[in-house]
């Protein structure tokens, strides 16, 4: 049993801006294996859908192409017809595909978290994760509802901050790591405090502006490191695919039709895609990190509750 206690990693404490980021990271190597895991466990249809929606929008690609290198071909409007077919049934099911993944994972990675910190330990079975998201499935549509519509408001504050040069760029960047904090964290409130979605929103809202720079300056530090780790492993494809497009190129290799071509470059969009959601789970447990700081620091409930069980053991 301590064995098992010794894997735990308090979140509960008010810790400044170093510690946050040091924290994530051990984090993150404790429980990698066993998040991967779950993602992997619930995500498998979908990881399915998205390799088929990869497979439309290349050979769409495709279609185009060869579309453009036969103008005057006798089949030309027909093949038009099936690149813009494969376009629009693809980029719908995208959408639909990639949102449902997405919506799936932030509440994976959150109740996930959470439990974590209520076992004190990360033997905990993953369908205790799963559980926690279907109990509130209501709570959590309503909310990226919400969000999509605010997220909309915020994009066109930001694209009125770009007309200024410089200052607005920097706000805009300030506006955007602030809106991932307080999305993160408002959602970390309605999981784990069962409140409802517009009291949630206010709660993450009072912790993230209360604490404004702490939160914007993890998201961004945090933010950056984990794009520049998602780089260095898409090196490997990423190179891999450089070359064979030099190749397609070079000995003029025909794209529509051909099996490896389509193959390479569905993989590797495929790939692409998954790595985009997974990382999406990475961050949000900067979020969820800074959730229990934050409420630590505004509320100093686990330190009272350590005081009181010295107290009692005293007596």
């Amino acid at each position: 049993m301590n064995d098992k206690k010794n894997h735990f990693i308090e979140l509960k404490i008010n810790r400044d801006f170093g510690d946050i980021i040091s924290l994530y990271f051990d984090f993150f190597k404790t429980n990698i294996k066993k998040f991967t895991n779950i993602f992997l466990s619930y995500n498998g249809i979908f990881l399915i859908g998205l390799l088929f929606v990869s497979y439309l929008l290349v050979s769409g690609v495709f279609a185009l192409i060869a579309n453009n290198e036969n103008l005057f071909g006798s089949n030309f409007a027909a093949n038009e017809q099936n690149s813009i077919s494969y376009f629009v049934i693809g980029g719908i099911l995208f959408f639909l595909i990639f949102l449902i993944v997405a919506i799936l994972n932030y509440s994976l990675s959150t109740a996930y978290m959470i439990t974590y910190e209520e076992k004190e330990s990360q033997y905990f079975n993953k369908s205790e994760v799963w559980a926690m998201v279907k109990n509130n499935i209501g709570n959590i549509i309503v909310f990226i509802l919400i969000m999509i519509l605010v997220f909309f408001g915020f994009m066109m504050l930001a694209t009125i901050l770009t007309l200024i040069p410089l200052v607005g760029m920097i706000a805009q960047y300030i506006i955007q790591y602030f809106f991932m904090a307080w999305v993160g964290v408002s959602f970390f409130a309605m999981l784990k405090e069962k409140r409802g979605v517009i009291e949630a929103l206010g709660e993450g809202w009072n912790l993230v502006s209360n604490n404004f720079w702490r939160a914007v300056g993890v998201n961004f530090i945090l933010g950056f490191l984990i794009g520049m780790l998602f780089l260095i492993i898409l090196m490997i494809p990423g190179i891999i695919i450089g070359i064979y497009t030099f190749h397609v190129v070079q000995n003029n290799v025909a794209l529509a039709g051909s099996i490896v071509p389509t193959l390479v470059y569905t993989l590797g969009t495929c790939v692409l895609l998954i790595l985009m959601v997974y990382s999406q789970c990475l961050s949000q447990f900067i979020n969820g990190i800074l959730y229990y700081s934050l409420h630590e620091k505004t509320y100093n409930l686990h330190t009272r509750s350590k005081i009181d069980q010295i107290g009692s053991s005293d007596l």
